[in-house]
């Protein structure tokens, strides 16, 4: 029978899993307490930077319906829970990790949907999410804009059809 402590760290991971957006495991070997300290703080407000027992990870990413693979649990390892945009934390994870060899980034889970160590750094490369609605509303602006223009020449460009003809044939009609 499982221990209640336990049995309560398992039911406590097992309610970050599911309510998270992503999870980042990383090994975090050699790091002292104020890199780890860093760490936590570079991944900004919307994440939650733990060290976790890997059996009981397991048992709790398994009961949230997650499947990682069993070399994501080797050595020691921590878990960044992301509740916010999982690009500001991967940025977090992949500069902090630049500056601190230490940090191994070793795979995780976006949206239910397992993710390798590479995945997570091209995750990082993306711009955030406001900068990308930025530049979407900035597309369908501009072609608002070439929309009204368009519609706008139209009719000028009739009205100066029909100007021309007119004024074609009043000149055909002055010399008959």
């Amino acid at each position: 029978m499982a221990r209640p402590d336990k049995a309560a760290a398992v039911a406590e991971l097992t309610d970050k899993f599911r309510s998270s957006n992503a999870a980042m495991l990383t090994e975090y070997r050699g790091l002292t307490v104020a890199q780890l300290k860093t760490l936590r703080r570079s991944l900004g407000e919307n994440a939650q930077y733990a060290v976790v027992k890997n059996t009981l990870t397991k048992i709790a990413a398994n009961e949230a319906g997650i499947t990682l693979d069993d070399q994501l649990f080797a050595g020691p390892t921590a878990v960044a829970f992301v509740t916010g945009d999982p690009v500001e934390s991967a940025k977090g994870l992949r500069d902090f990790a630049k500056d601190n060899p230490n940090l191994i980034i070793k795979g995780g889970v976006l949206d239910g949907k397992a993710l390798s160590a590479d995945e997570i750094k091209k995750l990082a490369d993306l711009e955030s999410r406001e900068v990308l609605l930025s530049k979407l509303a900035g597309a369908f602006k501009g072609k608002q804009s070439q929309a009204a223009q368009l519609f706008q020449a139209l009719p000028s460009k009739l009205v100066r059809t029909v100007d021309a003809l007119r004024a074609k044939q009043d000149e055909q009609g002055g010399a008959e």
